[in-house]
């Protein structure tokens, strides 16, 4: 199946892994444990744990094992012992969050660079073509149309003009 990869795909795909290796690399060990965390806390093993532990507890707590003592009878403690859990848990799903946003962004803008950088080629590749076409005297019918698209992309009057939701840019 790899021999049937384009090289240069194969060389992005490379190149994305070792820049997701040295991101990875980068990261602290207190973002690697909160990462460890989120994901076990993300896990069936995790909610059947919980099942095992809160459920002895509860039954346990009700009575109904002969010979143990009832710690918590009113299971004020459980309560208060899930919701230091729940409190320390949304903080380790946050800065989980916060990684995968702080890498989406990273990935947003090399997408962004990317498409720019097509753009600006397919422009040239355009103007390229119809001047090969205005050489051969060629017409296609749609020449109206290829001056505006030869039109250099400016992202700044594309995103106030998506902002605005208007689909014409602000005069």
């Amino acid at each position: 199946m790899a021999d049937d990869i384009p090289e240069p795909v194969a060389r992005n795909i490379a190149s994305i892994r070792q820049w997701q290796a040295e991101r990875q690399a980068k990261r602290g060990t207190s973002d690697k444990i909160a990462d460890a965390i989120s994901r076990f806390a993300g896990s069936m093993p995790f909610v059947y744990l919980h099942l095992v532990i809160f459920g002895c507890w509860v039954i346990a707590n009700l009575g109904w094992v002969p010979g143990v003592p009832r710690w918590d009878p009113t299971l004020v403690v459980l309560a208060m012992v899930a919701s230091v859990e729940a409190i320390f848990l949304t903080s380790f799903v946050l800065i989980n969050q916060n990684q995968m946003t702080l890498e989406a962004d990273e990935k947003a803008e090399l997408d962004l660079q990317v498409g720019l950088l097509n753009e600006g080629e397919t422009t040239r590749l355009l103007a390229i073509t119809q001047a090969i076409a205005e050489h051969l005297g060629v017409t296609s019918g749609v020449e109206h149309e290829l001056d505006e698209l030869r039109k250099e992309t400016q992202p700044g009057v594309i995103l106030d003009a998506v902002k605005h939701g208007s689909g014409k840019p602000d005069a």
